[in-house]
């Protein structure tokens, strides 16, 4: 069970619990970033050891976050998903408890009535669905599932690119759209008067972050626009995972003194514990300093 890493953080009246698929998972920093090296890592001390081990490794975690405002009970993103085939093999064919841990949390599938992805990508939608008897169907079946419009036609579209990934459409993306309930959504919807999404494309060309805002007090959860605490530091880093690299360093450069300046709570979507903090700034970039209790 991950239950000993459900953290909660209140912004206002808005409460929003994060849930661990896979927790800080180590990796070498060329796995994520073609420049990566054990060096570049350790150029930057204030990563250890929440962030990074001491030989350079970098650390990630693959989590979703429920969010409660007033009755609303809306789910950002959706990790990776059980049973699922992935070539990546620390995806493939997942055994978790986050079900379990979601339920155990206040936000049992059936009281979700919002589904928010921040993109299509396959470790945000495995949740969408689950497996009964064979067959993929929706996990959580009375929410509506808000897709960006332009994300949906960009995974749709790789389906003919060689090397494209999207083993993950025909079960956690298609089945949710042939039940029914997609609602396609622009990048600068809003869901409440609390909650709404801020448009930040790069990593794929509809991805959005979800921001949040009550009694005075503002967060954003940023999906993949940083996907590590290492690209406060270097906004520059490029991905190999992006779809469009030089859109992805303005828009997260852009993003980093935004919210900095803004003094905003910053939930990193693949940020280790403590996961959640602010962006400092640091000569003219910056670092991350979690909060240490949630």
């Amino acid at each position: 069970m991950a239950r000993e890493h459900i953290k909660r953080w209140k912004i206002g009246d808005v409460e929003v619990v994060r849930i661990v698929e896979i927790n800080a998972e180590q990796i070498d920093s060329s796995v994520m970033y073609p420049d990566g090296t054990p060096e570049l890592v350790k150029r930057h001390p204030w990563l250890v050891p929440r962030f990074a081990t001491p030989d350079g490794q970098i650390m990630i975690s693959f989590q979703a976050f429920a969010v409660k405002i007033g009755n609303r009970r809306i789910m950002v993103d959706t990790c990776v998903g059980n049973e699922k085939h992935r070539l990546a093999p620390i995806f493939n064919q997942l055994q978790t408890s986050f079900l379990d841990d979601l339920a155990f949390s206040g936000f049992a599938p059936e009281s979700i009535d919002t589904v928010l992805c921040t993109h299509l990508h396959l470790d945000h939608v495995g949740w969408n669905t689950r497996k009964v008897n064979g067959k993929w169907v929706p996990t959580f079946p009375n929410a509506r599932y808000l897709f960006g419009r332009t994300e949906w036609e960009f995974i749709n579209g790789l389906v003919n690119v060689p090397g494209a990934e999207v083993d993950h459409l025909p079960d956690s993306l298609h089945p949710i759209y042939e039940a029914g309930l997609v609602d396609f959504v622009e990048p600068q919807h809003r869901v409440c008067d609390e909650l709404w999404l801020e448009p930040t494309p790069g990593h794929t060309p509809g991805h959005v972050s979800v921001c949040i805002a009550s009694q005075g007090q503002r967060a954003v959860i940023t999906g993949d626009v940083l996907h590590h605490p290492i690209q406060c530091a270097e906004p520059g880093l490029k991905t190999n995972f992006c779809a469009d690299h030089d859109q992805s360093q303005r828009t997260r450069r852009d993003f980093l003194k935004r919210h900095q300046e803004q003094h905003t709570f910053v939930i990193g979507s693949h940020f280790c514990e403590p996961t959640a903090g602010w962006f400092v700034p640091h000569g003219d970039v910056w670092r991350f300093e979690g909060q240490e209790k949630s």
